[in-house]
């Protein structure tokens, strides 16, 4: 494994002053990631055989490195913003961290769902906020789509985060989409009239509360599922086996997704070498390492997913452009506030 220069520092540290010396080099990136993954460590190694620039990394959670680098200014030497979730890339782009860029390559393999109108922001990595059914007391022909969560039938069943997990904003960012603020408020009171607890824990959590009875259908992304079903602990392989997934929507819009994404930040003193990256994470090798990684949905067509997601199958994806989720955060919120979603 190639030595690149990670750091993964605290809050205090990370707002402090600079990690990385600011002259530029034409042999390096200096990437601030808000994904902490193991795994990703392969792709700065690929990135880096493949093209001789070493990957400077700096870890931390989104907002921390959207203050951070605003704190820089322009003395900033960060290249790439890597974050998961379109609304966090959007609040990215909302407070000026991006440029937009030109890229034939990323045009012609990224699907135009997966990239941001004026070049901003990409996703390269899909994840699919899939529905979750207890097999013993739930038939999961009952449940074709999200809009179904809404069900007085379902009264008392539904496990679901709070209302400041970034994807649960996302999803109601899509029902406003596609259903207008009216009804997406209306789905989301339906929503709440139907927790079978107040949101508590993370998206594990609601699975393993279907899995213990305590609450019949729950909403998560779909690797949670996958961790749980190649879990080392018998436990959580015995809970994931009482529980049976559903991706929505098939008939209509198909089931939601959201994203790992990244952008060029703007003033990047190695800006050749960003889009470089960039086009490299749209590659074939890094798709297949995105989704052996961390057992995400790849985004270019034809790649090779992890044998539990390709025993699924193939199935309907909701296509609505990812900038939009983003555009909808503020007013998801609101709504959110308004149905006493907490």
């Amino acid at each position: 494994m190639l030595n690149h220069y990670r750091l993964s520092i605290p809050l205090t540290a990370l707002l402090a002053g600079s990690a990385f010396a600011t002259t530029v080099s034409a042999d390096e990136l200096n990437l601030y990631s808000a994904r902490h993954y193991d795994s990703d460590e392969a792709l700065y190694d690929a990135f880096t055989e493949r093209t001789g620039i070493e990957v400077n990394v700096l870890e931390g959670d989104s907002d921390q490195l959207i203050e951070r680098i605003e704190r820089e200014g322009e003395a900033s030497p960060a290249d790439v913003m890597m974050t998961v979730d379109a609304g966090r890339l959007w609040r990215a782009e909302q407070e000026g961290i991006f440029q937009g860029i030109e890229s034939d390559e990323l045009n012609e393999r990224l699907p135009d769902s997966m990239r941001h109108p004026d070049g901003q922001w990409f996703g390269f990595s899909q994840r699919v906020r899939a529905i979750y059914y207890n097999r013993d007391n739930v038939d999961p022909g009952e449940i074709e789509s999200y809009e179904d969560l809404a069900d007085p039938r379902f009264e008392d069943s539904v496990c679901i985060r709070s209302s400041n997990n970034i994807y649960n904003q996302s999803l109601l960012a899509s029902m406003i989409g596609h259903h207008g603020t009216e009804e997406a408020e209306e789905w989301a009171q339906g929503v709440v009239d139907n927790f079978a607890r107040d949101p508590e824990g993370g998206d594990t959590d609601q699975i393993l509360g279907v899995a213990s009875g305590e609450c019949d259908i729950a909403v998560a992304n779909h690797y949670y599922y996958v961790r749980l079903l190649k879990s080392d602990d018998d436990a959580e392989r015995e809970a994931a086996r009482k529980v049976g997934i559903i991706f929505p929507n098939q008939d209509g819009r198909g089931a939601h997704v959201n994203v790992g994404g990244a952008g060029v930040v703007e003033g990047a003193p190695n800006r050749d070498n960003a889009i470089a990256f960039l086009e490299f994470l749209a590659s074939d090798e890094a798709q297949e390492a995105f989704a052996s990684g961390n057992n995400e949905f790849p985004v270019v067509e034809g790649i090779k997913k992890d044998p539990v997601l390709e025993s699924w199958g193939d199935f309907k994806k909701d296509d609505i452009n990812i900038s939009k989720l983003g555009e909808n955060n503020p007013e998801a919120v609101r709504i959110f506030d308004r149905v006493g979603w907490r």
